[in-house]
């Protein structure tokens, strides 16, 4: 069976941050992620999540001001010493929080430039890093305008150009059926690839089991597989999150042990 874990930016934000562990372990879920820890001491966000017996799955680079801010440089001529800078201050996170995950964001740029400056920008962040895991992941231009990856097609191309093993894949289903139209046929096509997995229901982005994709044949084919990594709940509830997590406790019950 996947391993669950809950993206604590999205849920439980009746919360405070420091009580999400408690409430998503008690919940169900084993892991958690944050997408910008950044505002509070990562000593403290790792004693809450120690306490709860959550390990933190992921977080993102760099770090931006969550509302409205960029969403990271790492494609956008120019900046490429503010990449860094940023890109060195979310390691420090990363490894306070025993962060198993980073993902790495692209920002809002288009063309040759912005492609080649992009792949460089990963392999040198794959070379500052190789103990660390770095996740790139394709984000809809509905909901994210402009920004430079939103292609698996151009994901696998990067990917594969930088060669590294500490380079995945981050698979959203919620931004894959947004991109492709069939989040499962998409999966399939680059599974081998995919480091993290985040679910999300499509339209809306609200619980998985709110949307059109069949999650559950999704999770069984990636307990079938073996896939070792971890499955975020990254999406926004319809009402208080506890009350939305039958989808959880569906998968958590009818997928095999």
């Amino acid at each position: 069976m996947p391993r669950f874990a809950a993206n604590l930016t999205m849920l439980f934000t009746e919360l405070p941050m420091l009580e999400r562990f408690t409430a998503a372990a008690e919940a169900g879920f084993q892991g958690a992620e944050i997408l910008f820890p950044y505002d509070i001491a990562a000593p403290e966000l790792y004693r809450a999540a120690l306490a709860a017996g959550l390990e933190i799955v992921l977080i993102n680079a760099p770090p931006p001001n969550w509302a409205g801010g960029p969403r990271g440089f790492a494609a956008e001529p120019g900046l490429e010493e503010r990449f860094r800078r940023d890109f060195e201050r979310s390691l420090r996170v990363a490894q306070a929080l025993r962060a198993r995950y980073i993902h790495v964001m692209a920002g809002r740029a288009e063309g040759p430039a912005a492609l080649e400056t992009y792949i460089a920008n990963l392999a040198w962040a794959c070379e500052r890093a190789p103990h660390a895991s770095l996740t790139i992941e394709p984000l809809n231009p509905a909901d994210m305008p402009g920004y430079f990856l939103q292609d698996y097609d151009l994901a696998v191309e990067v990917i594969r150009r930088i060669g590294t093993p500490n380079l995945g894949l981050q698979f959203d289903t919620y931004h894959a059926q947004a991109l492709t139209g069939d989040m499962l046929a998409c999966w399939r096509k680059v599974a081998p690839l995919v480091r993290h997995v985040q679910v999300g229901g499509h339209p809306g982005r609200h619980e998985p089991d709110s949307g059109t994709q069949d999650h559950i044949t999704f999770f069984r084919e990636l307990d079938d597989i073996g896939y070792p990594g971890w499955v975020s709940a990254e999406y926004t509830p319809l009402r208080q999150t506890a009350r939305g997590l039958q989808w959880l406790h569906e998968a958590q019950g009818r997928l095999p042990h």
